[in-house]
């Protein structure tokens, strides 16, 4: 069973990922991950994540050992992935990897922005979890204020549309729904309510297929 989870920045994919992941005893991949490592790599680098030479270099030879998650989690890192994502050639160096992924023997559950729609189309399930902007990006700050990262929410929030803009509106595997995607929006939901509907949808996913009727 492959479970395919896209959306936005911090909508919440990645949490209802994890517990789908966990409840369902099936291997995670956070694909924005990837694109994290190679922002990240470039930056340590000193080189520009606009790069598309150096981005690419970076994403055919990503160490996933470099950095550890925290690393992974600042605001200029997140911004770096967005701008190394919308870079076709990084794109199709990293495709393999999430196909071979989510294609081992049992499936998997990934989430990022183009797996219902270009790494795996054929998902059994497909999600597509969204939210507001503003509550995007309150959610990041509070994130980052963990981190002992502060970010105003005026200027998460102007980043949080930047990079929307940036993501639906590149060339290459722009971020959108899926056909038959199911739209979950977890703006006023608790992270519980937004496990249990995901669940759900699940759960009545293959209960149509077990009867042959999805």
């Amino acid at each position: 069973m492959i479970i395919a989870i896209d959306g936005p920045a911090a909508a919440g994919k990645g949490t209802l990922a994890r517990a789908l992941a966990a409840h369902f005893g099936l291997p995670h991949m956070d694909t924005g991950a990837l694109y994290r490592q190679v922002g990240a790599a470039l930056l340590a680098d000193g080189l520009d994540p606009a790069d598309p030479v150096a981005a690419e270099q970076a994403a055919r030879t990503l160490d996933l050992t470099r950095f550890t998650d925290p690393q992974l989690r600042t605001a200029a890192v997140g911004e770096a992935a967005s701008v190394v994502a919308a870079i076709p050639a990084v794109r199709q160096a990293l495709f393999e990897a999430q196909r071979a992924f989510a294609l081992q023997p049992g499936g998997a559950v990934l989430d990022g922005r183009d797996i219902g729609t270009v790494v795996c189309p054929e998902a059994d399930v497909k999600l597509f979890v969204e939210a507001s902007p503003e509550a995007r990006a309150w959610r990041r700050v509070a994130e980052l204020e963990d981190r002992g990262e502060h970010v105003s929410f005026e200027e998460m929030l102007a980043q949080v549309r930047i990079r929307d803009a940036r993501d639906s509106g590149r060339a290459d595997a722009p971020l959108r729904a899926a056909e038959g995607a199911h739209l979950l929006d977890t703006s006023d939901l608790s992270i519980g309510a937004a496990v249990d509907r995901a669940r759900a949808i699940v759960e009545a996913a293959i209960r149509r297929k077990a009867a042959g009727t999805g």
